[in-house]
């Protein structure tokens, strides 16, 4: 299990366990609970590259990012290309 502390958002931790290139789980410490407890599961058994693509650059209002953004960047991180 990896973490990664985001930055710019509400939520202060993320725990990311990968199984090759398949999400098996993902845990946010902080933030909107119903929110990223949806994005969780969600992107469970997804491929990583796949969630990167599609969470990559969402926005939380006027912030330049948000937790699904953040999420994305855990993910490179994970698989080593952050």
């Amino acid at each position: 299990i990896m973490e990664y502390i985001p930055h710019g958002v509400c939520s202060r931790l993320i725990h990311v366990d990968l199984d090759g290139d398949t999400i098996k789980s993902v845990e946010f410490v902080g933030g909107c609970s119903g929110n990223t407890q949806g994005i969780s599961h969600l992107v469970k058994g997804m491929n990583v590259h796949d969630a990167i693509a599609r969470l990559e650059g969402i926005r939380c209002g006027n912030k330049p990012t948000s937790c699904p953004d953040q999420l994305s960047y855990a993910l490179k991180q994970a698989i080593g290309e952050a």
